[in-house]
């Protein structure tokens, strides 16, 4: 009997932890906050926006860093690649 109790005790105790841990990484709002799919949309919506903007703001400045490593590329003169280089950084301006 003394076994049984101090089991259920011992549950008890165990329980009011789990309880205690779910209350220190907000559960039940998350469980409000997926069922609620008006926010769920928005929220994602958002997200998803600025996702799309870093990467344009990010690619942007790959390919002006990469224009410009070609446009010192062409000063170099390199005898093979310099009038291929001259070529598409040209049309690349729009000035042919």
């Amino acid at each position: 009997m003394e076994e049984e109790r101090s089991l259920d005790e011992n549950t008890v105790s165990r329980l009011e932890e789990f309880a205690q841990g779910m209350e220190r990484v907000r559960f039940q709002e998350y469980v409000e906050y997926s069922t609620n799919m008006k926010k769920l949309i928005w929220t994602n919506f958002v997200a998803g926006l600025a996702r799309g903007f870093g990467m344009a703001i990010g690619f942007s400045v790959l390919a002006a860093a990469f224009v410009m490593f070609l446009r010192r590329l062409v000063l170099l003169n390199l005898p093979l690649i310099h009038d291929f280089l001259e070529n598409l950084l040209n049309m690349s301006t729009g000035s042919f």
